[in-house]
């Protein structure tokens, strides 16, 4: 699969690059600095280049945005034409300094509910993998926590499960985008208990499924 990853060169960005470019697929990691976003693609190697968002989004069959959130609609500005006709995974936590450890979530209901809003029916957004630790991506060991996956089409939640798994994880299916506001919510729930317990990189791991 061609994918774009906008915002690549950052911590969970460039893991996702790391993780899906080792499972096969051609990944172009989309930057405002496009000679930055090529520098990080020759580290990681693999099938991978660096371009503009725009550029990375139209070379793309999927997209995934993994940029913070205060730059989502700006860098969706950017690649909303792309991204039409395309399935688009919207990793984005509504975290707003400083207080980041408490829920604040913005006015449209969740992130993804945002995106989703912006960009049309035109395009597929399935809101995925806010509550995994990038550092683990980096590792390149299976990771022990699950993703939660949501979106209103079933396939393109199909397609990202799979991308999931290509990813080292277990995806779980969560229901429709007005539901990926749990996950986003939690990511400050897991930023508490990373404090309190003084631990790094919580997750979260759903019991009771057949393959536990």
């Amino acid at each position: 699969m061609k994918i774009a990853v906008l915002g690549g060169t950052g911590a969970l960005g460039s893991g996702l690059v790391k993780r899906w470019a080792a499972a096969g697929h051609a990944v172009t990691i989309g930057s405002r600095d496009a000679e930055k976003a090529a520098q990080t693609a020759a580290e990681i190697g693999g099938d991978t280049a660096g371009a503009s968002y725009r550029e990375a989004a139209v070379r793309a069959d999927l997209i995934a945005l993994t940029v913070p959130f205060n730059s989502q609609i700006e860098v969706l500005t950017l690649v909303r034409e792309a991204a039409q006709g395309k399935i688009l995974i919207d990793t984005t936590v509504p975290l707003v300094p400083p207080k980041v450890a408490r829920v604040q979530l913005p006015p449209e209901g969740s992130a993804a509910l945002r995106a989703q809003g912006f960009l049309g029916d035109g395009v597929k957004v399935v809101s995925a993998f806010q509550n995994v630790g990038a550092k683990h991506l980096h590792t390149g060991e299976p990771i022990g926590c699950d993703v939660l996956v949501s979106g209103d089409d079933v396939e393109a939640c199909a397609t990202v499960i799979g991308l999931v798994a290509d990813a080292g994880l277990r995806g779980v299916r969560a229901g429709p985008l007005a539901n990926a506001v749990a996950a986003e919510a939690m990511t400050s729930v897991l930023i508490n208990i990373n404090r309190a317990f003084k631990i790094h990189e919580a997750g979260i791991r759903i019991t009771g499924l057949h393959d536990d």
